[in-house]
């Protein structure tokens, strides 16, 4: 019996020693790769600042940009959709050529005023250098339980190193798969991936933005991680039946337009350069360029994620105009990802809702901005250990409670149409490892 034991245990620490080398190496390349996006992210945005006329040219580099997936990115269209098909029955692999695509895709979307996120392009980058890896001469002996492995820590590794959140990137990469279903037989080399692609981040010398909530970081409450006050944490599910909600009609609402736009028009270049037209039309129409781009903060002194968490840093419909904007742009084909432009919906929402209820504005903002991409995603935990990580413990019962919430209510419905379902989150008829691409054609025939 001791003989065996030790004969497990040597082959444990072969596979961490293994997992250590491999991921290390999948970490520090997404790294370099997420540094260099995030660093021609903010060039990009800073120039669109300095330039507004840059707007006027959306709809051509839409076209552009239509042009350029046209003709040499057919094959990785399908985008995140792509990497979770490949990890979840491995094929032919996830092509290399995906990462220059989406970074160029992406940066020219975020040049010219669309408004998108980050975290696609980060997961695409990571999945297209890991895959590449995984299929070179030098690893030939993976096998194929190795080479899916590797794609998942090649997830994990963008989203942690994109932003800077080592451990949400690894829980993220797990618990996206298969919603109320996660497996843990890639934990060490999804940790160690992102753990690794963040500190390469910051290596490079990119910053990541700092969030101050005052209000969760109480002088009185006497040491206590958790704290918990009743009356609050009853505003607060409210509030996170409304943030599911939101995430939900965001969800259905991106997916329904770009429908539309391959409905109605024929040839897919010119989808982009519609969708840019009608983006140009919306600024005029609200007479403000506040929705556009990430959002994260704005020189013009308008709305922002930032602006969010202070009192009248919002109006109570500026959630609403971000999920528009951003539902046109990612309808009409720009590339990018959802994922900050949900930071903004939630932090906006969580500004009204604090408002209506009279809560701690920059405590339900915090809330917000986690909970609504928990319930897009399907990732409540990986968006409470986000939380964690950009605001701090001490709300942590508030923040779960957000997000669990969120993800209750946004019901099967996702912005990732090949993320399955492993456990449906009520007691229905819905069978088991389905993907949400199939469940939304099973409610339309219903």
């Amino acid at each position: 019996m001791l003989a065996l034991n030790i004969k497990d245990h040597l082959s444990l620490g072969k596979y961490v020693i293994k997992w250590t080398f491999l991921a290390g190496l999948v970490g520090l390349a997404v790294g370099s790769a997420c540094a260099l996006f995030l660093w021609t992210l903010h060039l990009a945005t800073d120039t669109r600042h300095d330039y507004p006329w840059l707007l006027f040219l959306l709809p051509i580099g839409g076209l552009a940009i239509g042009a350029m997936y046209q003709w040499l990115g057919r094959s990785v269209e399908a985008g995140n959709n792509l990497v979770m098909d490949e990890i979840h029955e491995p094929g032919g692999g996830v092509p290399a050529r995906m990462a220059p695509l989406v970074l160029i895709g992406t940066v020219a979307t975020h040049l010219f005023g669309g408004s998108a996120g980050r975290e696609g392009t980060a997961i695409q980058m990571g999945g297209a250098i890991a895959s590449a890896m995984a299929r070179s001469t030098f690893f030939k002996w993976l096998n194929q339980v190795d080479v899916r492995t590797m794609l998942i820590a090649g997830v994990a590794a963008g989203f942690g190193g994109v932003f800077g959140t080592p451990l949400t990137g690894a829980i993220f990469a797990l618990e996206v798969l298969a919603i109320g279903r996660m497996s843990y037989d890639a934990l060490i080399p999804c940790l160690i991936a992102s753990v690794v692609s963040d500190w390469a981040c910051q290596w490079w010398g990119i910053d990541h933005q700092y969030y101050f909530v005052p209000s969760m970081h109480l002088p009185d409450a006497d040491g206590l991680i958790a704290h918990l006050d009743w009356l609050l944490l009853a505003k607060v599910i409210i509030a996170g039946v409304a943030f599911g909600l939101a995430s939900k009609f965001f969800a259905e609402l991106t997916h329904g337009i770009g429908k539309l736009f391959k409905k109605f028009i024929a040839i897919p270049m010119l989808r982009p350069f519609i969708g840019g037209l009608l983006v140009i039309g919306m600024v005029y129409l609200l007479g403000t360029r506040d929705y556009l781009g990430l959002g994260v903060t704005n020189p013009d002194g308008g709305v922002s994620i930032v602006s969010c968490f202070t009192n009248g840093g919002a109006s109570p419909w500026s959630w609403w105009w971000k999920l528009l904007f951003t539902a046109v742009t990612l309808g009409a084909g720009f590339k990018g990802g959802e994922v900050t432009p949900l930071f903004f919906i939630g932090a906006a929402l969580g500004n009204s809702c604090a408002w209506v209820l009279g809560a701690p504005v920059d405590l339900f903002a915090a809330i917000g901005f986690v909970a609504v991409f928990a319930g897009a995603t399907n990732t409540p935990l990986a968006c409470t250990i986000m939380g964690i990580e950009l605001f701090g413990p001490q709300h942590v019962v508030y923040l779960a409670a957000g997000c669990f919430i969120a993800y209750l209510f946004s019901g099967h419905s996702g912005i990732y149409l090949s993320q399955r379902i492993g456990t449906p989150k009520l007691d229905t008829e819905l069978p088991e490892l389905t993907s949400l691409r199939n469940i939304r054609e099973m409610n339309k025939k219903e």
